[in-house]
């Protein structure tokens, strides 16, 4: 079973965090991915940059921009973690755009994953439709999951093909904007966490988008298995030398 499959069950609401690879410096990606486990994270998403980050909200395309200028590349990211499997035991995720990808080539891009002990994917501009007729076998094959993105716009017909196609959980963007932390969430988001939640989906549901310290970790996983925090543990990392990062995690929960 894949090490994402494991962790959803595990009888507890999981904190992911997502950084971007090659910020702050270009060889601090390894030490935060240990850093992280440390402090008690249970997944991680690894940003791969891209210089056109539709999805992302200053902060983060702030952070692909200074990767970029570090030297960040997927061939950069490979052999960063190669030996990333010897020292850590979390599920670790790739996040990034379907460029780079297919610039690597998908199937190569896929083994590389498998090869370095990748459990997963977001590319939140791959559409369900395409990967279920192009690209879900290459995935299946080495491994990985594919996580989709759902909205408050999108369908309950889509939501359930989605849900059909995932073997993992659906990341639930919290709000139909970018990324960026918020104060907290208001009767309209609460709604929607709760109409997806009575959805009885096979696959849980992890809210990302919005969320920065314990008030909001608390309110977005009273409905959902876990939540991502993205923007605010950049943010720290651009005001904070990186061996502080257990304080940031054990502020949240």
């Amino acid at each position: 079973m894949n090490r994402i499959q494991n962790k959803l069950q595990e009888d507890k609401k999981l904190l992911s965090i997502y950084f971007t690879a090659g910020y702050p410096s270009l060889n601090d990606t390894v030490t935060i991915i240990q850093d992280l486990e440390k402090s008690g994270v249970d997944m991680i998403e690894i940003g791969l940059p891209f210089s056109d980050p539709l999805a992302d909200g200053p902060t983060i395309q702030a952070s692909s921009n200074q990767a970029l200028k570090n030297g960040m590349t997927s061939e950069v990211l490979f052999n960063q973690l190669k030996d990333i499997r010897k020292t850590v035991n979390i599920p670790l995720i790739i996040m990034g755009y379907f460029n780079p990808i297919l610039q690597y080539g998908v199937e190569a891009f896929c083994k590389k994953c498998q090869e370095v002990g990748i459990d997963g994917l977001i590319i939140p501009d791959l559409p369900v439709d395409v990967y279920h007729d192009e690209y879900k076998t290459t995935f299946e094959t080495y491994g990985l999951i594919n996580v989709f993105l759902i909205t408050p716009q999108t369908s309950d017909a889509r939501i359930n093909f989605i849900d059909s196609v995932s073997n993992g959980f659906i990341y639930m963007v919290s709000s139909a904007s970018v990324t960026g932390s918020q104060s907290g969430f208001g009767d309209e988001n609460t709604a929607y966490f709760k109409r997806i939640a009575d959805m009885n989906l096979k696959n849980p549901q992890i809210i990302g988008f919005g969320i920065s310290d314990s008030k909001t970790f608390t309110q977005a996983t009273q409905f959902a298995k876990g939540a991502i925090i993205g923007s605010a543990f950049i943010k720290f990392l651009s005001e904070h030398p990186i061996d502080k990062i257990s304080k940031f995690v054990t502020s949240i929960r």
